[in-house]
């Protein structure tokens, strides 16, 4: 498991690209992961609770439609 920090602008790379603003409401009320203050003026994510939160999102879609059957008696 990764400890590694990451910051906002690597987000992206992670397939999160939410606003500043939408992350802080997201965090407050329990649905990102929280941010780690690494100095007064900067912040930063845990890598792997990032992954974790992609791969929920992931998981919670609606399962694709399946594909009609071109030609199929039913």
């Amino acid at each position: 498991m990764s400890q590694t920090l990451i910051p906002f602008e690597t987000l992206r790379e992670k397939g999160v690209t939410l606003c500043k603003v939408q992350i802080w409401r997201l965090e407050k009320a329990g649905k990102f992961p929280r941010r780690v203050k690494v100095s007064a003026a900067r912040v930063a994510w845990v890598e792997s609770e990032i992954d974790a939160y992609v791969e929920r999102r992931i998981a919670e879609r609606e399962p694709a439609p399946k594909p009609a059957l071109v030609g199929v008696a039913a």
